[in-house]
């Protein structure tokens, strides 16, 4: 199968599938002399990794991420930076019964019409397991990018359940096992998915991805614009439905005078916006202001409750997916949009140097 790299002056490739004995990437376009190593990388894998909670899938992973080159004495060399994490914890046992059957909402029917064959076990290349990957590729985008610019994320809205922004407090979100920034809906949050989990079904979610201190006049206006980039990023991530960037889809209901972000000078001769409600981009092209996105995870298609489906030799039937999976997938998706975000963004960073110096 193509299409396994994703970026263009910074540029990442995965391979790997859920349940075989490894996953790794590759990372190219990374500049030489920057200070990078396992821990730095670490860090981010361990915010994602399963089995942290009882909140997500119990798979017991480490997410040990090993550096096989593109590192020489602590520093960058230039050349590609490769990395694997070793598959641990693979039940395969557990897809044994619907190995001839598709699950539905899952990828295996078009994946199977397309390819003609298909790893039952997980998913195979069309697992989320991949993302871990993309969330050590991230964290060397972090590096790339510098201590300057700050990316955070957060689950915003659980099923129907959304955060208050009045109580929004971004050093909340390491205090629960939800990436939440509201400490009420945090605990309300928890009630409300043990209860799902018990029912043997599954919720949606909504993450904000917010990165400041990113300066203005990265991207491009026409085929490089960089609210369409993240678009693209975050949409290329197992199970998302949407993305937004700034107001999104709430801008239809605002009229040009409240759209319109004022803008005023300020006593250094600097400006500043009085809104954001563009996210921080202006025509494809960041405004200095705090780039804000936001996308919809769909609930884990993996459910305990009986479906419809049908079998690879064309017969109807029913289908219950046994196994170790997220109520909520969209809790592990918070580092990985994050991820997604920074190495959008070190490309960008890349790519304006390359044209304007």
């Amino acid at each position: 199968m193509s299409h396994n790299s994703f970026g263009q002056l910074f540029r990442f490739t995965t391979w790997g599938e859920s349940h075989g004995s490894a996953i790794g990437c590759v990372v190219d376009g990374t500049p030489p002399g920057l200070a990078l190593a396992e821990p730095d990388i670490q860090q981010w894998l361990d915010k994602r990794k399963p089995g942290q909670s009882r909140f997500t899938t119990q798979r017991k992973e480490p997410d040990q991420v090993k550096i096989l080159s593109g590192v020489f004495d602590g520093l960058t060399t230039g050349t590609p930076i490769s990395m694997v994490i070793e598959n641990m914890d693979q039940r395969s046992r557990d897809y044994g019964d619907i190995k001839d059957k598709f699950r539905p909402a899952h990828a295996d029917y078009t994946y199977f019409k397309k390819y003609g064959i298909r790893d039952y076990r997980g998913g195979g290349r069309a697992s989320a397991r991949e993302t871990a990957l993309r969330v050590a590729a991230g964290g060397v985008a972090r590096k790339v990018l510098g201590d300057a610019i700050r990316i955070r994320g957060a689950l915003i809205q659980v099923g129907a359940h959304h955060v208050e922004r009045e109580r929004w407090n971004w050093e909340e979100v390491d205090n629960n096992p939800f990436f939440c920034p509201d400490p009420v809906m945090a605990g309300l949050w928890a009630d409300y998915l043990d209860g799902v989990r018990k029912e043997g079904s599954s919720v949606g979610a909504i993450i904000e991805v917010v990165a400041s201190g990113v300066p203005t006049g990265w991207g491009a206006p026409v085929y490089g614009k960089l609210d369409a980039e993240l678009a693209t990023a975050m949409m290329s991530i197992n199970a998302v439905k949407g993305v937004e960037i700034g107001a999104g889809m709430g801008v239809a209901a605002l009229r040009g005078e409240e759209n319109s972000d004022e803008m005023a000078m300020n006593n250094d001769g600097t400006v500043r916006f009085l809104s954001n409600h563009a996210g921080g981009i202006l025509g494809g092209i960041s405004s200095g202001q705090d780039v804000i996105v936001r996308f919809a995870v769909k609930p884990t298609s993996s459910i305990l409750q009986a479906r419809r489906t049908v079998t690879v030799d064309g017969k109807d039937t029913e289908i219950v997916t046994k196994g170790r999976h997220d109520p909520c997938v969209g809790i592990r998706a918070v580092p990985v949009g994050e991820a997604m975000m920074a190495c959008v963004l070190a490309d960008h960073m890349l790519r304006h140097r390359a044209q304007c110096g």
